[in-house]
């Protein structure tokens, strides 16, 4: 069997994704794949992403993804990351498209004039690093408050139900960037790219056992 499943929708850093998780699991069977069997099948899956939502959800339907995909993230370990964190809840403001509901609330965009507390603009989308202050899962075992990881996105969630809420960050306002509940757990920064604080919560994945 597939230890972990990372899901190829024809978009994000898959290999990256892939190199790191191989990089911390040395020993598990790490596979990037398209195939709705290989997800199903999979001890636990993974999926990263990068682009727009409506393009996410348009080429996951493409491939026949979307049932191994939504069994998965109801019944397995699984780990969203970015893109794949936004497509767990119900609407995006990215294109006017619904996302696969799992999660209740919204997807939505940073404000267009955003300012920091000295009164300069700030950028959208939001890319480079950023602390988070995270709350008590065990995928954050060994990764101190304030860690900094790396983000690009311009749109990020809004948890109708605040007690799935596992890590937020600022910009200049705080926003959820992580959520979690019970065999799920999503962020909206990349891991994959974030040194070895996200290399430690791949790692915390990997042996991830939610009852």
């Amino acid at each position: 069997m597939v230890d972990v499943a990372v899901v190829d929708y024809g978009m994000g850093n898959l290999r990256s994704v892939e190199q790191a998780l191989r990089k911390v699991a040395p020993g598990k069977s790490i596979v990037v794949s398209d195939d709705p069997a290989v997800i199903a099948a999979a001890g636990r899956v993974v999926f990263p992403g990068q682009g727009a939502m409506p393009d996410c959800m348009r080429e996951m339907d493409a491939r026949g993804l979307r049932t191994a995909v939504l069994e998965a993230a109801r019944s397995k370990p699984f780990l969203g990351i970015c893109i794949g964190l936004q497509m767990l809840f119900e609407h995006s403001a990215e294109g006017d498209v619904p996302g696969l509901g799992v999660l209740s609330g919204e997807v939505v965009r940073f404000a267009h004039e955003l300012k920091d507390a000295q009164g300069r603009k700030l950028k959208v989308p939001h890319m480079g690093w950023n602390r988070v202050q995270h709350g008590d899962h065990v995928l954050w075992d060994g990764i101190a408050q304030g860690a900094r990881f790396y983000y690009v996105h311009s749109y990020y969630v809004q948890p109708r139900d605040a007690a799935v809420v596992q890590g937020t960050s600022d910009y200049p306002q705080p926003f959820v960037c992580a959520v979690a509940r019970d065999n799920l757990f999503a962020v909206q920064f990349h891991p994959e790219k974030s040194a070895q604080d996200g290399l430690c919560l791949l790692q915390n994945f990997v042996n991830w056992n939610p009852v």
